[in-house]
């Protein structure tokens, strides 16, 4: 039961009000992959009145920063509730490790260069044993004012929904969220493209061999041993890509293509 609040909630002049208005919330695939994340651990019933308040504009301001999301969402009561929404740090040599892997990948750099969010991001920070949204509970440290000790209660849940609408507007807010704003990731692309030799361009006074060709890696591109990545399920594709607009005998692809992903996966995996 939900005793944070009695009564409806004081209205709010000029909140933030969600542009869904039935159903799910955020459109795009970032927004719609944090909000399935969300939705497969949190509480069923204090999601749904979360959406109600997003919805009823109770959330008055919403701010993105490193490693949380703060914000006041009005209530019953006078005073707002103050709400944070904490993710689990990634420092320093893994966020130039990230860069790094993004800047050496063409089709990864235009994009984000192009101000898009390529779908398999999610594997870079896979592959250095990171995520790049919570996917669990213990991943999201959820926190209000309110005496609900719901997780999350409505208030956190409403900022939850709110955020995953800006993430539509700006994609690079979950990157923000993860301490690498925008203009910090694609000047580290930028930097990394402008020192990045030609392979095909041979010194004057030192002609290009084979021998020299195929030199190993050294340095850090050799020394670094990367986390364990964890495993990524056969039909991930199907649920991070938008599928064409194809159907067979009445039935989505995308229902048609998952029992042979699931054929896939091994015996062992649960």
């Amino acid at each position: 039961m939900d005793f944070s609040e009695y009564g409806p909630p004081i209205p709010v002049e000029d909140g933030i009000k969600a542009r869904s208005r039935r159903g799910s919330i955020g459109a795009e695939w970032w927004s719609r992959r944090f909000i399935d994340l969300v939705e497969s651990f949190a509480d069923t019933g204090r999601l749904q009145r979360g959406r109600a308040y997003a919805r009823k504009g109770q959330v008055i301001d919403l701010k993105v920063l490193p490693y949380e999301v703060t914000a006041r969402v009005q209530g019953s009561r006078d005073e707002p509730y103050e709400v944070a929404l904490g993710i689990d740090a990634i420092d320093e040599p893994d966020w130039r490790a990230i860069e790094a892997e993004l800047a050496s990948r063409a089709v990864f750099r235009a994009r984000l260069l192009a101000g898009e969010m390529p779908p398999e991001i999610e594997w870079v920070f896979a592959e250095f044993g990171l995520c790049l949204f919570p996917e669990s509970a213990d991943d999201l440290h959820l926190m209000c004012s309110c005496p609900d000790w719901g997780d999350p209660c409505k208030h956190a849940a409403a900022v939850l929904y709110l955020l995953a609408e800006a993430f539509d507007d700006d994609p690079f807010l979950i990157l923000a969220w993860n301490g690498r704003t925008k203009d910090q990731l694609l000047a580290a692309l930028r930097r990394s493209n402008a020192t990045e030799p030609d392979p095909f361009e041979a010194e004057e006074d030192e002609p290009l061999t084979a021998a020299g060709f195929w030199t190993p890696p050294s340095g850090l591109a050799r020394l670094r041993e990367r986390r364990p990545a964890p495993p990524v399920p056969p039909g991930f594709i199907l649920q991070v890509a938008t599928p064409p607009p194809v159907r067979i005998r009445r039935r989505d692809l995308v229902d048609v293509l998952a029992p042979a992903y699931d054929a896939l996966a091994p015996d062992d995996q649960p």
